[in-house]
């Protein structure tokens, strides 16, 4: 376990996508980018026939394509790569955490959301992460075992597979790779690298992480070095010969409750047996005459990329083939109201009635489009959540897949803040979240992401906390055209939009479209976000309408699959190191 590389940096990589992005634009009337620098390659998406698997990790992109050549579909690849993940990419992906899935299946030309988020112990109080004052405590939310939701990855991933799984390669096959890697070890490389050193604080602070992930003097691990998880490899063992049963029930459980309650946490065995991942119906839409699928609440995610796309669809956007400062203007206005909404109405459907059909409609979005001024950004302050219909009775992957039957699944799962809470439950190898952070713990208190939320998204026992997660398909006429979705806490509703218009609305390329710059806006705090790589002019085009532009670092994750007239086309976003698009 040792660091350092020669690679470039994220920040290095952004850099060089926004530039060559840059180029890109200006030589995309149709054609090509010209070779201009030998980088210019790295513009170019991976091209296939049949199949496509994008990931954050390139042993996982290979695993997860390896499935679908022995005759898997999407889904079986989809756990393969969910377990590799587990092991390669250690601060999000997961055991110890949840997430969403959403698989589109080509014979039936239907959707179906696959719910693992996790859900509070059946401790948890409303006031749970306040003090005596009744100030909310961050450290309660983000730094002891309060913050730890019961996981749901295995079960999700487990029930998944039962139920759209090919039958053609077994939960064991699926396994089998993950448990090798944690076996033998992962070579510290590429995001591993990068993410440990700046991890290492917080995984000194519990001797269970530590004997892991730190060398015997605290010190972050150097390129090159091997990482070798022999707790995580039984674990695995366990699932692969006992299913879920072997995580939720068993020694494993015992040991994640155990590792809970000594950092203060009230999870219980009972708890983490009792957990149960769910089939959801997704939320859908419309777009510029595709039909948009994404993940239905307790994600706030499909809800908001539904209802800013309608709003964009009733505004007056310019057409050009690359972002305009007055398009930019208006994608941010609505990004605005759409957060503000969200602080209001969404939660876990389970516990509150979450207003998804008024939210969702065109003539919702309508009416909320005409309170934007085309010329002038208003003030987060003077923007409330909009009176609806009648309601109806930094840390997170996400990857891509597509086979050959045109079978699709985006899958977002987290840990939260990067390694989760920081700590392995002693003898599991199973690096615990600190999801519960993503509830409201006071009214109008923003969370680690800075959004802020209500009674909607209070914390309950048993409970789902609101997220962000927004894996989202695109179908023209029935069929895949995209698979998306991104890693970025309250930046992953944006960083999808982003790449969605730039496809539909800029007919980008998928790997210019990735790599272009990301802006973003989540009504509160009241500033324009954005990449570096964007036009000075266009920064002073947004300013001069009264935006608070904040330029900063990289936005997102966005792991992409476009289906075009060439073929598959798929993208690994350049933010991260050693990210893979793979397909034959």
């Amino acid at each position: 376990m040792l660091f350092h590389s020669s690679s470039p940096s994220r920040q290095g990589r952004a850099l060089v996508a926004s530039v060559l992005m840059g180029l890109a634009v200006v030589c995309q009337a149709g054609a090509q980018p010209a070779p201009i620098i030998a980088d210019t390659l790295l513009m170019q998406p991976v091209r296939a026939d049949k199949a496509m698997v994008v990931t954050q990790e390139a042993q996982a992109s290979r695993i997860g394509l390896d499935v679908l050549k022995k005759g898997g579909n999407a889904v079986d690849a989809a756990v393969a790569v969910g377990f590799a993940l587990a092991v390669t990419l250690p601060r999000a992906g997961n055991l110890g955490g949840g997430g969403f899935m959403l698989i589109h299946r080509a014979k039936d030309k239907d959707s179906v959301a696959v719910d693992y988020r996790e859900t509070a112990p059946s401790s948890a109080k409303r006031d749970m992460f306040l003090d005596e004052q009744g100030n909310a405590d961050p450290k309660k939310s983000r730094d002891s075992g309060l913050a730890v939701g019961v996981p749901g990855t295995v079960a999700g991933l487990e029930l998944a597979y039962k139920t759209y799984g090919s039958g053609k390669v077994s939960w064991a096959e699926l396994i089998a790779p993950a448990i090798a890697l944690a076996r033998d070890g992962v070579v510290v490389a590429d995001d591993l690298a990068d993410s440990l050193p700046q991890a290492q604080k917080r995984l000194a602070a519990y001797p269970s992480s530590a004997k892991i992930f730190l060398k015997s003097d605290l010190s972050a691990p150097r390129a090159g070095d091997r990482l070798i998880q022999s707790d995580l490899a039984q674990t695995l063992d366990l699932i692969a010969r006992f299913g879920a049963a072997g995580f939720y029930q068993g020694g494993v459980a015992e040991k994640i409750s155990q590792a809970v309650q000594s950092q203060g946490g009230g999870m219980t065995l009972a708890d983490v047996a009792g957990y149960q991942a769910k089939l959801r119906k997704p939320v859908t839409g419309t777009y510029r005459g595709l039909s948009v699928v994404s993940m239905p609440p307790p994600s706030s995610g499909g809800v908001h990329v539904i209802e800013i796309l309608n709003m964009l669809e009733a505004l007056p956007r310019e057409a050009a083939a690359a972002p305009t400062a007055q398009n930019l203007h208006l994608f941010t206005e609505a990004m605005k109201i759409a957060y503000a909404d969200r602080s209001e109405y969404l939660g876990d459907p389970d516990f509150v009635k979450v207003p998804v059909a008024a939210l969702t409609s065109k003539r919702y979005a309508a009416e909320r489009a005409k309170t934007i001024d085309p010329d002038k950004a208003r003030l987060s302050k003077d923007i409330k959540p909009g009176p609806l219909a009648p309601y109806e009775s930094d840390q997170t992957t996400h990857f891509s897949i597509l086979d050959e039957d045109g079978n699709a699944v985006a899958n977002t799962y987290t840990l939260n803040f990067s390694y989760g809470l920081g700590m392995v439950a002693e003898g599991t190898g199973v690096m615990l979240n600190n999801e519960l952070d993503d509830f409201a713990a006071k009214t109008g208190v923003p969370n680690g992401f800075g959004l802020v939320g209500g009674d909607a998204n209070a914390p309950a026992a048993g409970k789902r906390p609101l997220s962000s997660m927004s894996p989202t398909l695109v179908l023209d006429q029935g069929k895949v055209m995209m698979v998306t979705g991104s890693p970025g806490g309250s930046r992953i509703i944006s960083t999808v939009l982003n790449v969605m218009t730039h496809v539909i609305d800029e007919k980008m390329g998928v790997m210019e479209a990735v790599s272009a710059p990301r802006i973003h806006h989540q009504w509160l705090p009241d500033e324009l976000r954005v990449e570096r790589g964007l036009s000075p002019d266009t920064i002073r085009l947004l300013e001069a309408k009264g935006h608070k532009v904040v330029v900063g670092a990289s936005s997102g994750s966005a792991h992409t699959i476009v289906v075009t007239a060439r073929g598959i086309e798929g993208a690994a976003d350049m933010r991260q190191r050693g990210t893979l698009a793979v397909g034959y």
